[in-house]
């Protein structure tokens, strides 16, 4: 192991707003550090925030935005293209509600819609080699996703298919991201067709095992399906490069369960809570992510149905500090350790005067 994990960080997007300090990303940068944050993570989005197409074509204005979150006492740990991800790929039903993740000028066109959010994705990949970045996060998007249960019969194929469709939208971005030396961490998410560990391996196999469709992990969203999520860091360990610290819980009784019956958040069995409000083990995931030498950020996503946001974030940050593991230098038992003495070792091993 040779690195310790960086934070704590959080993600901008759900605290953005018209009003001070939340409205300007010099205002922002400032409020975080102010409450103990070391990193940012910028949502491209939103316009009054980040100029994503000037970041891609300047590199003046990749280092003025860079010092002036230094001069706020906080670095930059990712860009986020979550929103225009998502309209990589999108099944027609979803079609007018994610028409609103894009520009009034490409409503009603899916196609226009799609190349836009294209033109994102890459302008994306440059900003953040402009900004000296070498992880982004996003979401893949889906056309299967309505098929999630299998009634009505799915006709073999269906879902082969729609992942060959989702691998060929995304091979050129991921090519234009290796290009530039940068990850896309796919954030796993129900209403993505990624969307847990299955889904994960079949998009990677699809796309040939590309070297920079990695992984956002992201706890939460596996607590609300009920996967194993200590266990899906030692299986995908080595794809994971970005990680949203954010809690949940997930309390079934005998009127619902994992679909919550249409249910408003805070009437759910799976539910989103601030940090430490929840069921997650953080003490294990953060264990785990310093047993596989995860040494890239660690950042507060915050969603909850019940607590203000401001306080979430004033806890989020201690929180997320007392749980990174400064990573040892050395073993605890080195006190008692020796010099290796091959005669000596087979002596122990009673081989003493043997021919090797």
């Amino acid at each position: 192991m040779a690195g310790t994990i960086k934070g704590p960080a959080l993600f901008l997007a759900q605290f953005a707003g018209d009003t001070a300090p939340f409205d300007t990303l010099d205002n922002m940068a400032r409020w975080a550090a102010g409450l103990g944050y070391k990193g940012i993570q910028i949502p491209t989005f939103i316009g009054s925030l980040f100029d994503l197409e000037k970041a891609a074509t300047s590199q003046t204005y990749c280092d003025e935005v860079k010092g002036m979150c230094a001069d706020a006492g906080v670095e930059i740990t990712e860009l986020s293209t979550h929103l225009q991800g998502q309209l990589v790929a999108v099944h027609p039903a979803y079609d007018l509600q994610f028409d609103a993740f894009a520009p009034e000028a490409v409503h009603g066109n899916p196609k226009a819609r799609q190349e836009w959010a294209v033109s994102q994705m890459l302008m994306a990949a440059k900003a953040s080699r402009n900004l000296g970045l070498d992880v982004s996060v996003s979401f893949t998007g889906a056309l299967a996703f309505p098929y999630l249960y299998p009634w009505p019969q799915r006709p073999p194929g269906l879902i082969e298919e729609a992942f060959r469709e989702l691998a060929r939208r995304w091979k050129p971005i991921l090519d234009a991201y290796e290009q530039q030396g940068v990850d896309i961490g796919y954030e796993i998410h129900p209403g993505e067709d990624v969307f847990d560990g299955a889904t994960f391996e079949r998009f990677l196999e699809e796309l040939g095992g590309h070297p920079r469709c990695t992984i956002n992990y992201d706890p939460s969203h596996f607590v609300l399906q009920q996967l194993d999520y200590l266990a899906f860091i030692d299986i995908y360990h080595e794809r994971i490069s970005a990680f949203h610290v954010k809690d949940a819980e997930f309390n079934p009784d005998g009127r619902q369960g994992v679909y919550s019956g249409y249910l408003p958040w805070t009437e759910r069995a799976g539910r989103f809570r601030s940090l430490g409000d929840g069921q997650v083990d953080f003490a294990g995931i953060f264990s785990k992510l310093a047993q596989y030498d995860y040494t890239s950020w660690a950042v507060l996503e915050w969603e909850c149905c019940l607590k203000h946001p401001e306080q979430g974030a004033a806890e989020g940050a201690p929180f997320i500090r007392d749980h990174i593991i400064r990573v040892t230098e050395k073993a605890f038992d080195d006190f008692a350790g020796g010099e290796t003495d091959t005669d000596a070792i087979r002596t122990m091993l009673g081989l003493a005067g043997e021919g090797r």
